[in-house]
């Protein structure tokens, strides 16, 4: 009998999670409400298919098409369903970045897909921009909703997405929708065609603007907001940061945040402020109750996971949405060749792998050593700059190059943006405090430590590596005092010493300039994408060696990887059994509580295991 009631047990609190992940139930109301539910997507990045172009594979947990299957099945529970998005959505891919956004004349895949999907608006993001103010309009211009951007006005006051903001009713409920996007938009796009024409005003006072214009005309005010909770660049006045505008604007009900690629269900003054995580992974459902006299009663915010989710097929016969799919899975293949036109052509062609297998599943080599994958990288961005040193960042955790042939997909796998590269000049010490910015990626060691790990509060992207000097990063040191014996040519960097550097045109404005790391300003720019830079260096060079200079290492850490306590416990965390020291380090100081929840992990599989057998 106990066996049973423990076995049942397990199987209502399995199908509770399951009903709780799959569907939210909609609760009964008194007479005279109303309920409405507003959807909220951003930073979708291109991504059409729930497909990832450099694995050539299906993906399990995201993209536009497992999102409409979410959305389909909501508006089935209630007709008041309204659906909003936050911006970042025609870039991130091969099928947007060297396909679609290379031919803005023609119809845009991501715009087909939302007009599909019954978007009811949008706000522009920061990456809308990435090719001009004119290709962005065009981008655009087939949207069967508003695109929004009430901070953004050309030189005679208009709004350049033709929208500020929108009052939209459904049933009699009417939902205004505000949408500003990131200031910030000239440090990263300044110089492309009419970027510099345009004023990017203050989120905040643009969205008080709004809320004046719209008065009493709306049941439910609404901002979506293309920036994070905090300021990105101005921490002063908060031009760039959603605090602001609760801040300064009571009258909102809810706000959607988003460019930060992070989940976000918090609370501040009475507004609900949901984000979420990048590609499709997530929507923000806000639910709200609305009284006889459509006062808000009550309000409710759920993140809801895609990976319960299958793809819908329905989204994916969009006869252009099929054919550009097909046709970059072709492009990937690297092209044909031959009179019958079916021989394979390669890229490219390795001798080996590039990155070493990780110790710790989920902790990155490339960020604990260096590697054959950013040696690579960072050799054809000084080949082609001319520059004395150089630096770039490991975009994606698991990037690597496989042994054998290589295809534009596994380019696209080390070098995810279509960056351009430009030279400056800096000096010794510039250089070293830029370096000590991007070491403070990673979380301080103490003893007993038996890992590195990362602080949560430095995305990826931010932890540059760098070739042309050697150095050290000593990780018992706090902040600010961790690049150690940096020699450049053989001798001692002077703080004196004059040098050339190559980065990134995003690392140039969102770190150099935006964080006054150097004064020299941009005296060179590559006439093509550093991506493209690689296929030219596999076109000349392949077959290429994976080789690693070791110009750089991590010191001030002593991991015990003498001690069986220590392969004890990365044992039970490649098993599962334990959770990814990624922004904490385990300590052996815990090593019986780490041990007996691993344990107790390890029996509760078994139990559920057990139960779903039988």
């Amino acid at each position: 009998m106990k066996h049973f009631v423990r076995k049942f047990s397990i199987l209502l609190a399995v199908f509770l999670v399951c009903m709780a992940c799959c569907s939210i139930v909609t609760p009964a109301f008194a007479e005279g409400e109303t309920h409405v539910v507003i959807l909220g997507t951003s930073d979708m990045h291109g991504n059409i298919w729930s497909w990832s172009y450099e694995d050539n594979a299906e993906t399990s947990n995201n993209g536009m098409p497992r999102l409409y299957t979410y959305i389909q099945q909501i508006r089935e529970e209630n007709p008041i369903t309204f659906l909003v998005d936050g911006g970042d959505e025609i870039q991130g891919t091969i099928l947007t970045d060297d396909l679609a956004n290379k031919n803005p004349d023609e119809p845009h895949p991501v715009i087909a897909a939302m007009n599909f999907m019954g978007y009811d608006a949008m706000t522009l993001g920061n990456h809308e921009f990435n090719w001009g103010i004119e290709n962005m309009k065009k981008f655009m211009s087939t949207a069967e909703f508003p695109v929004l951007g009430q901070n953004v006005l050309d030189k005679d006051g208009n709004y350049v997405s033709g929208y500020g903001w929108i009052i939209i009713e459904r049933e009699g409920i009417k939902l205004a929708v505000i949408g500003v996007c990131t200031p910030d938009i000239p440090i990263w796009d300044g110089g492309k065609e009419g970027i510099d024409d345009v004023t990017f005003e203050a989120a905040n006072t643009a969205v008080k603007k709004a809320i004046a214009e719209i008065g009493d005309q709306a049941d439910i005010i609404m901002v979506s907001a293309h920036m994070g909770w905090f300021a990105e660049f101005d921490e002063d006045g908060g031009s760039d940061a959603a605090s602001k505008i609760v801040e300064d604007n009571p009258e909102i009900d809810i706000l959607q945040v988003a460019h930060m690629h992070i989940t976000v269900n918090e609370e501040h003054d009475g507004v609900l402020v949901g984000g979420v995580r990048n590609s499709g992974r997530e929507v923000a459902r806000f639910d709200i109750t609305l009284d006889a006299d459509k006062n808000i009663t009550e309000k409710t915010l759920t993140i809801v996971d895609m990976a319960d989710y299958e793809p819908s097929e329905e989204l994916r016969a969009v006869p252009l949405l099929k054919e550009m799919n097909e046709e970059t899975i072709a492009y990937i293949q690297g092209g044909v060749s031959g009179d019958a036109g079916e021989e394979y052509v390669p890229l490219g062609v390795t001798t080996a792998k590039f990155q070493p297998e990780d110790e710790i599943k989920g902790l990155p080599e490339g960020k604990l050593q260096d590697t054959a994958v950013m040696d690579l990288i960072l050799k054809v961005q000084l080949l082609n700059s001319g520059a004395d040193v150089t630096s770039c960042a490991l975009f994606k955790d698991t990037s690597d190059l496989p042994e054998g042939n290589i295809n534009y997909g596994n380019i696209f796998d080390i070098y995810k943006f279509d960056n351009t590269l430009y030279r400056l000049t800096v000096t010794g010490k510039e250089l070293k405090g830029y370096m000590e910015w991007a070491a403070e990626c990673y979380n301080q060691w103490e003893p007993g430590d038996i890992n590195i790990s990362f602080d949560p509060e430095y995305p990826g992207y931010l932890y540059d590596m760098f070739e042309g000097v050697d150095y050290e990063i000593n990780l018992s040191k706090p902040k600010g005092e961790r690049i150690e014996n940096v020699v450049f040519h053989g001798e001692p960097l002077s703080d004196n010493q004059i040098l050339t550097l190559a980065v990134n045109n995003y690392r140039y404005s969102s770190g150099i300039k935006a964080q006054n790391l150097a004064e020299g300003k941009r005296e060179w720019e590559s006439s093509n994408s550093i991506r493209d830079m690689i296929v030219a260096y596999f076109n000349e060079n392949s077959p290429v060696e994976p080789t690693v200079d070791n110009n750089w290492k991590i010191t001030g850490v002593d991991l015990s990887k003498d001690d069986p306590r220590r392969a004890e416990l990365i044992g039970y965390i490649n098993e599962g059994l334990l959770p990814v020291p990624y922004n904490k380090s385990y300590n052996l100081a815990d090593y019986e509580a780490l041990v007996a929840e691993a344990e107790a992990n390890r029996t509760t599989s078994a139990e559920i295991e057990a139960d779903h057998t039988h």
